[in-house]
């Protein structure tokens, strides 16, 4: 059975957030806490596995989420959703889905909806599909936007026109980003560091809101895009021997 915390504003210093947790000094990660601890406030719900145990799960009411995810004001939001290490294979997975889906059952949503994706640094859609989530909609590069419904409604959608928000960059290389991952600070000076050394444009694009995410992302993601001259060429956090093949010119 799978032990869960409930972290709180009240709780968040001592619990955490799960990532970058031997880096609590740093800004990235006080920049996250300043997030989360903004977004409590807009309902926004963290779990993390207790005990020894390596997972969490951070979720919010969808109208206010931070993925590029629209129509869908009568449902939960999935942000993230980690089972690692050894204590995969447990039905932790199982726990904290469940957790969600009761969360959501008692606050009055009609279910749950989740941006998954084949590639990195989301869940994949098959871990959804197992639970019993549904496809509505797909985007390249292989995301899926999923739901899970309680009751009868409209099916979410994505927010789109994710190649006129890229063009929209302009030329050089652009990193938009937000505070609701902590890992995206060391991202940016990746590109930024990339970009000086090969004597590039830069511009370090801070996403604010929840609107931002679906005004300016041009990725379904929503809160990290690398842009190069008005192209979308990566959504998620890449080290610098894989931006240097990303971004060979």
């Amino acid at each position: 059975m799978s032990n869960l915390i409930t972290v709180t504003p009240d709780t968040l210093e001592e619990h955490g957030f799960f990532c970058k947790m031997s880096a609590r000094k740093s800004h990235a990660w006080q920049a996250k806490r300043d997030w989360l601890l903004a977004r409590f406030s807009e309902g926004l719900e963290l779990r993390l596995l207790g005990g020894k145990q390596r997972g969490f799960v951070e979720f919010m009411p969808a109208a206010r989420c931070w993925r590029a995810i629209e129509n869908a004001d009568d449902l939960m939001a999935i942000h993230c959703l980690w089972v690692v290490g050894k204590s995969k294979g447990k039905g932790h997975a199982r726990a904290l889905m469940e957790e969600v889906e009761r969360t959501a059952h008692v606050r009055g949503f009609k279910g749950v909806t989740v941006l998954a994706s084949k590639g990195n640094w989301l869940a994949k859609p098959e871990v959804f599909a197992h639970f019993g989530y549904e496809t509505v909609e797909e985007a390249a590069p292989g995301f899926s936007l999923m739901v899970k419904r309680f009751a009868p409604g409209p099916a979410p959608r994505l927010s789109g026109s994710w190649a006129a928000k890229a063009a929209a960059c302009g030329p050089g290389l652009t990193v938009l980003r937000s505070a609701q991952c902590p890992y995206l600070e060391d991202a940016a000076e990746h590109v930024k560091t990339f970009a000086a050394a090969q004597v590039i444009p830069f511009k370090d694009v801070r996403l604010e809101s929840a609107a931002d995410i679906r005004t300016r992302a041009p990725s379904p993601y929503g809160v990290y895009a690398l842009v190069r001259d008005g192209r979308l060429v990566a959504y998620h956090y890449l080290l610098p021997k894989d931006l240097a093949q990303v971004l060979a010119l």
